[in-house]
């Protein structure tokens, strides 16, 4: 028996899902769909995974021929499979994510499939059920940076409390009160003051900080008690 009988035969698809934080800003990379139905609309990087290769292959694979982005590491989120997701045929579509710093791959980007980053606030309307993937994503990514030093890695070596504040602003699309984060921040121990000042975004200067190794283990949870509850970022 080659084949197990009476069963239908259906396509498997990936769709990969990039945050990028620029410094500033948390954005998503969008491309233009280059299959019909919906050809050049905006779309996540999507494609079919072949015979001979596994679901992690065609993730890289397939995110590296739409935007020429590679060495990216994505998690597996979960599969969509409404059976009416695609107008064409029965599609199952298994979701990869990741979150980039933008500045360390700019140059990798390529321009066959138009990619382009928009802020989460200013992201188009998207094909089929891509618009809830990104939520799904969204959502995925600020459950673990309440509980993991995740976005840490997204800073440079030295950073300033507005960069750090910035960051967790634009993942959590919530208002955190300036001198509350900084006092929270501090209070943890887990960050070095510098002497040097980064001058460029304001007259008076907001002075760099890195973070302390030694604590970084042990005290990364205390960092996070200003942090949204992750209970309410379950599926």
């Amino acid at each position: 028996m080659n084949k197990y009988p009476n069963q239908t035969r259906f396509l498997i698809a990936i769709d990969c899902i990039i945050f990028g934080f620029d410094g500033e800003n948390l954005k998503l990379l969008l491309i233009h769909r280059a299959l019909v139905p919906e050809k050049n609309k905006w779309s996540l990087m999507g494609g079919f995974v072949q015979p001979d290769e596994s679901t992690d292959a065609a993730a890289g694979r397939i995110l590296k021929q739409l935007t020429g982005l590679e060495g990216v590491y994505m998690d597996q989120l979960r599969a969509f499979g409404n059976p009416s997701r695609d107008p064409i045929e029965r599609v199952v579509s298994i979701v990869y994510s990741a979150l980039i710093d933008i500045r360390k791959y700019k140059e990798q980007l390529s321009d066959e499939y138009q990619p382009e980053w928009f802020l989460l606030k200013d992201m188009p309307q998207l094909i089929f059920d891509h618009e809830e993937m990104v939520r799904a994503a969204l959502k995925d990514l600020r459950y673990k940076a309440a509980l993991h030093p995740v976005l840490f890695e997204l800073l440079p070596e030295k950073f300033t409390l507005p960069q750090l504040q910035a960051l967790y602003t634009g993942v959590y699309d919530a208002e955190f009160d300036k001198r509350n984060f900084s006092r929270k921040v501090l209070s943890t121990g887990l960050l070095i003051k510098q002497k040097e000042k980064d001058k460029e975004n304001s007259k008076k200067g907001a002075f760099y900080y890195v973070i302390d190794k030694s604590k970084y283990k042990d005290k990364f949870h205390s960092f996070l008690n200003f942090v949204p509850n992750p209970d309410n970022f379950l599926f």
